[in-house]
């Protein structure tokens, strides 16, 4: 993993870092997810300086074992007698480092002016904005197979469940029997809080699962994605059960084809505004368009929301390789809420989704 590393160094030098500062020296990474994408190491406590000369993984006793499996980046063990700016002081003497550019949107004030008071020898401490991040946008063909597998895991999981749906089941029940399932079918974990809200709870798009029994007649949205190899999934989709009223159904048609417009539109070159728009038109046309808050979508990797952003006044333009979710939504309080979710790759003609789950409304 040390070529990625490397580039950023030389990557963050050539383009400037956030506040125009001179060269960096070397690079402090804190982020845990920046962490895994440049050393490999999963478990997220530690810090990496990355030289261009060497790179080190600096964290403790718990995690060295792993982390030299894991990274091809040389790990050095902190301890409370070796602490860990005692070990970047000792790398900077070592290295002859003066400038450090540091993730700023990431490290806090009082971490900065631990080391800034210890390593009097650094002369300027550069921020580096986001550029960390930047590579990021863009998956390799093996983290796109593992944000596919991903996924995967959540299409088994979600045909498994509609098996068990009944009404009577509460919220809390039904989430639970989901995020079973993901783990059944090889998930490691949550890539965030599992959403399964019903009735009228639906028309809170982050509702949390409460202790409300389904009952016909209710709208169930799902929200959830798993971790695979440390990348995310994520996908939505909104079932009924017993019958629905003609009012349900056109909500429920509207979003599917703001959902399948947005996925026509989806293709590298245009805009996240641009990409937003082509759902948001659906919705507004149909009388709805007070009633969709959020943005159609973001990016997916080893974080569940990553940027690039697809919303109004997104400038962000997509590109060849991009994972990006399209989720447009209606949310009536009081009444109810559909939402439907895939997640895509960006291709140059259009976009290929990973999610196979059927998004024609299923009534149980």
């Amino acid at each position: 993993m040390k070529e990625y590393a490397y580039g950023l160094l030389s990557r963050l030098n050539s383009t400037g870092t956030s506040d125009g500062s001179s060269r960096a020296d070397a690079l402090l990474i804190s982020d845990p997810c920046n962490m895994r994408y440049y050393s490999g190491f999963s478990g997220g406590e530690g810090i990496l300086l990355i030289t261009s000369e060497d790179c080190f993984l600096i964290t403790d006793s718990r995690y060295t074992e792993a982390a030299g499996r894991e990274s091809d980046f040389l790990v050095i063990e902190e301890s409370r007698s070796h602490k860990r700016v005692q070990i970047l002081q000792e790398l900077a003497g070592q290295y002859g480092l003066e400038r450090i550019a540091y993730e700023d949107e990431v490290m806090t004030c009082a971490a900065l002016s631990r080391l800034q008071e210890n390593m009097t020898e650094i002369r300027e401490w550069i921020p580096m904005g986001r550029q960390a991040e930047l590579p990021r946008q863009i998956k390799r063909q093996d983290e796109i197979d593992l944000l596919a597998q991903a996924e995967a895991i959540g299409d088994a999981a979600f045909s498994d469940l509609l098996g068990l749906l009944k009404t009577g089941m509460t919220e809390l029940e039904i989430a639970a029997e989901l995020e079973y399932l993901l783990k059944k079918h090889g998930a490691e974990g949550l890539s965030f809080d599992t959403i399964a809200a019903s009735g009228e709870n639906s028309s809170m798009p982050h509702a949390v699962p409460t202790g409300k029994v389904v009952e016909k007649g209710d709208f169930l949205t799902l929200d959830f994605g798993c971790r695979y190899h440390g990348y995310c999934s994520d996908m939505t989709r909104t079932v009924a059960f017993g019958s629905v009223s003609d009012r349900q159904r056109k909500i429920y048609d509207t979003v599917l084809e703001a959902q399948l417009r947005a996925l026509d539109t989806i293709r590298a070159g245009i805009t996240g505004a641009e990409a937003d728009h082509s759902a948001r038109l659906v919705i507004e046309e149909a009388g709805y368009g007070n009633c969709f808050g959020h943005a159609l979508g973001h990016s997916v990797g080893l974080y569940i929301h990553e940027e690039p952003r697809l919303g109004p006044g997104s400038e962000d333009v997509l590109a060849p390789g991009m994972a990006v979710t399209a989720e447009p939504g209606i949310y009536i309080p009081g009444y109810c809420g559909v939402r439907i979710e895939d997640l895509v790759i960006v291709t140059e003609n259009g976009c290929r989704s990973l999610t196979a789950s059927p998004k024609d409304l299923i009534i149980i």
